[in-house]
């Protein structure tokens, strides 16, 4: 089958793209920027299933290169969040040239993932989704229409912005609307509903609600996710928040935009969940409830039990059978160290370098303080600095190096990427990858922790005066240091 794929560079559209190569179709990627689709991340072989195409949905005359003989569409685009201008009038204009793109072509069938719109009084954002649903119907195409909740899936938008707040505040004063309703579900789940759906005669021309097993407030479900993390959390709402000055509370603790926050409160306020269930009788699939879902989020996105191949995600998944050089570390409520440190050597030696970091050959910079570092690792219980390194000259994923693991291990893209498994109040990574632009070089270094709770900052800034010792040093070091080839 060859399908259309718009929006495959978006967090559900990376994530399909993969479950639907693995089911042996041909997928036409349309993206905005093709730079920003990476191709390498997948295997030769499922390369010659994917055809990428640069395009605007807001310019109609960049869809005249989409294939004619599609059999399927995904309208998987949104303006959530965007900053400025009319949102609700790009939304609508990238649907109509959709539209005219899709009759153009042999398609039986668009699959379009919008938000539940039960509520008599919508927020524009999800007035906008539902007017897109209205566009999208007007096609000679058979519409299909899920109709979904809060997504829940590791790096998704709502549950990076629930794990900021749960995790930051011990007692949050909360807005009156953390007492609406949602029917929550799971990123596996949408995903099966959406490749469930493809082509079945009783999904075309109808509309689907999807969520999950359960119903729950969205303070049910910060204080849910609280329990999940072993974290005491007291939530007390008032009714003097107004929506924008939720919304800045929301800039001020999570990660999160302003637009973005914005977005998400103003459609908080609408109850969003499923009135019928007739989707169950059409796609068969076993759904999770909202703490199966955070379990399957976190599993996702935990590093201590790593595979050495994975791919089309953010973290580490524990339980994937793909390539993996397309790793990226959180950056979501984060806290950062980044030195970037220009040399003119050959990049093969400064990698040759990286490569024989720890074990005996230490950490270059600072030795000392990191056997304290590790000592102290120990008397608490952690794997201290004793487990060293496999081999004094190589990395692979998955690998443990010190207090380390590795995630990823790069050697032709200069790129190494380290988890701590050491007892700390959170996550922390520490990645090195070689930037060359035309003869410049550089290395740059980023150490990142997600902090736990408030504790997880206290320890963050109790550190940093070692920070400014170690990092700057190490960073120097790798570039300069000169170490007999082995």
């Amino acid at each position: 089958m060859k399908i259309l794929l718009t929006g495959s560079t978006g967090y559900i559209g990376r994530r399909l793209l993969p479950v639907l190569l693995d089911a042996g179709h041909n997928v036409v990627c349309f993206v905005r920027q093709r730079r920003k689709f990476d191709i390498d991340a997948f295997t030769p072989a499922q390369r010659q299933q994917i055809e990428v195409i640069e395009g605007d949905l807001l310019e109609g005359r960049s869809l005249d290169a989409v294939p004619k003989n599609i059999d399927v569409a995904f309208y998987l685009v949104h303006s959530m969040g965007a900053g400025g201008g009319d949102f609700q009038q790009s939304e609508a204009t990238s649907a109509d040239n959709f539209v005219r793109m899709v009759n153009g072509t042999a398609a039986r069938q668009i699959i379009y993932l919008g938000g539940i719109v039960n509520d008599s009084s919508l927020s524009q954002h999800l007035t906008s989704r539902k007017g897109v649903e209205d566009i999208l119907a007007k096609s000679s195409v058979p519409l299909t229409v899920l109709r979904a909740a809060i997504i829940i899936g590791s790096g998704s938008a709502s549950f990076e912005i629930i794990r900021d707040l749960v995790e930051k505040l011990p007692v949050m004063i909360a807005p009156r609307w953390l007492r609406t309703r949602c029917q929550p579900i799971a990123i596996r789940n949408v995903l099966e509903y959406l490749v469930g759906v493809m082509l079945k005669p009783e999904a075309l021309g109808q509309t689907f609600d999807i969520g999950g097993t359960e119903i729950l407030t969205y303070k049910e479900m910060l204080l849910t996710f609280a329990r999940v993390r072993q974290l005491k959390r007291t939530i007390i709402t008032v009714p003097v928040l107004t929506p924008k000055l939720s919304s800045l509370w929301l800039v001020l603790v999570t990660s999160t935009s302003f637009a973005l926050a914005r977005t998400l409160v103003s459609s908080m306020m609408n109850e969003v969940v499923c009135r019928d269930a007739r989707i169950k009788g059409i796609v068969e699939t076993k759904l999770f409830s909202y703490t199966e879902a955070l379990q399957l989020a976190f599993e996702k996105i935990s590093h201590r039990n790593v595979v050495s191949s994975w791919r089309d995600a953010n973290y580490l998944p524990r339980h994937n059978h793909e390539s993996g050089d397309n790793l990226e570390v959180p950056t979501h409520g984060v806290l950062t160290d980044r030195q970037e440190v220009p040399f003119t050597r050959p990049a093969e030696e400064v990698i040759r370098n990286i490569w024989s970091l720890g074990g005996k050959q230490g950490w270059y910079a600072g030795n000392f303080l990191w056997r304290i570092r590790g000592l102290a690792d120990k008397v608490v219980g952690g794997v201290g600095l004793r487990r060293g390194r496999r081999s004094e000259h190589d990395l692979k994923t998955g690998d443990a190096l010190d207090f380390w693991r590795v995630l990823l291990a790069d050697k032709a893209a200069g790129r190494l990427i380290l988890y701590a498994e050491m007892k700390i109040p959170g996550e922390a990574w520490l990645e090195f990858t070689i930037k060359q632009q035309g003869n410049e070089k550089a290395l740059v270094q980023t150490a990142t922790f997600r902090p736990l709770g408030v504790w997880g900052r206290l320890y963050w800034y109790s550190v940093l005066p070692f920070h400014g010792l170690i990092f700057p040093r190490l960073s120097k070091t790798l570039v300069t240091f000169e170490k007999e080839h082995v």
